[in-house]
């Protein structure tokens, strides 16, 4: 009864007590009675007790060629795909488009996704971005500042200052581009503003989350990990 948040444990012993609780039709009043929500019918008060779903919380290392929804109307294939060994059933927090990868967080926690969603939270987002061609010093020093970019319902909004630095120098050089926002195709939009395609990206770290499984894999978050987002959530202090 405390698990599926109907009242604390020492007031649910009171309820049990008071002859207000039944077990498959019939009055229960011994303490420790055992029950199975996925089988037993428990009411209080006549009222059939629901179990409070289980929050979940994974890392997902998304592949290039899925979307980042849970259905698809042109039939492509979806994150949810590769969550389906996964017993409850559990959604992307923010997205990565259908040619990028890497680091995805899915929850069924519908408050943190909320909260974490929200600009006002400032979440940093680490990624490696291969660029067509080699921005000069002027560009990387605009991108950083922040740059306006036009969205695709048309709106022109300007980016927050990003940390940019060149982490393999070549013809068509990759950077680490540190974001604490993340609107739609953002960092495509960003280089593209300055003149320069964008050929891959890859999402490696999402505040206190680093990706450490394979594309394709998941992995369930640990109890530090989950306080750290949950501790980004909820903001200063």
């Amino acid at each position: 009864m405390a698990q599926a948040g109907i009242a604390s444990r020492r007031a649910s012993e009171e309820i049990i007590a008071a002859g207000r609780v039944t077990l498959n039709g019939k009055v229960v009043t011994e303490q420790g009675t055992k029950a199975d929500p996925a089988v037993d019918e428990v009411c209080v008060d006549g009222k059939r007790l629901v179990q409070a779903e289980k929050l979940r919380y994974f890392l997902l290392n998304k592949p290039i060629g899925y979307v980042t929804t849970v259905s698809d109307p042109e039939g492509r294939a979806t994150v949810m795909e590769l969550m389906k060994n996964c017993a409850e059933r559990v959604y992307p927090v923010g997205r990565l488009d259908y040619n990028s990868e890497g680091l995805l967080l899915m929850t069924n926690d519908g408050d943190l996704a909320q909260s974490l969603m929200k600009a006002g939270n400032h979440v940093p987002k680490t990624y490696q971005v291969k660029i067509s061609g080699q921005p000069d010093a002027r560009a990387i020093a605009k991108l950083s500042a922040g740059v306006t970019i036009e969205l695709e319902d048309g709106r022109k909004v300007k980016t927050s200052p990003a940390k940019i630095r060149l982490i393999k120098d070549a013809t068509n050089p990759w950077y680490e581009v540190i974001l604490i926002e993340g609107r739609n195709r953002q960092i495509r939009r960003m280089f593209q503003s300055v003149g320069f395609l964008v050929e891959k990206i890859k999402r490696v770290q999402f505040g206190p989350l680093q990706l450490d499984v394979a594309p394709g894999e998941f992995r369930s978050l640990t109890v530090r990990e989950v306080a750290q987002l949950k501790g980004l959530a909820s903001g200063p202090r």
